[in-house]
């Protein structure tokens, strides 16, 4: 099978400097971001919230999405206070699921499980925390589950 460059006649000079033209050529696809896009990994994450105890087999009750980078987006309600505080936590998120310390509930047995599902920083994340009941998913201390 012959090659689409020696097709067109093209040495492989010919063929370097046409490749390195069109990645250093300004306005090509091949030009470094602007503006507001980013070098970085693009972090967004699918966080739900479940009636149960197993995210896989309850009702799942709310879903939202989140997108942080390059800026905050997504469903969520507040993306920029959310994106704040993964930025502030990483991928430790059970201080931002647990209840307040001061929260005063019932001992009843009603869990609801909140998730977080796909890419922070780009690497995959999954979490999942596990309240006992509503009560304990309202006194959250920060707003990534708020919505």
């Amino acid at each position: 099978m012959r090659s689409i460059a020696r097709g067109l006649g093209l040495g492989s000079a010919a063929m370097a400097l046409t490749a390195l033209t069109a990645l250093a050529w300004p306005g090509t696809a091949g030009a470094a971001p602007t503006g507001t896009e980013s070098l970085y990994a693009p972090s967004a994450l699918v966080l739900g919230v479940t009636a149960g105890q197993d995210a896989g087999s309850g009702t799942v009750l709310r879903a939202v999405t989140l997108a942080c980078s390059p800026t905050p987006g997504g469903t969520h309600p507040n993306p920029v206070a959310a994106c704040a505080e993964l930025r502030a936590n990483g991928s430790r998120l059970d201080a931002l699921a647990a209840p307040a310390a001061d929260a005063v509930c019932t001992r009843e047995w009603n869990p609801m499980t909140v998730t977080a599902d796909g890419v922070w920083q780009g690497r995959r994340l999954n979490y999942t925390y596990t309240f006992a009941n509503p009560c304990g998913f309202r006194n959250t201390t920060g707003v990534l589950f708020d919505f």
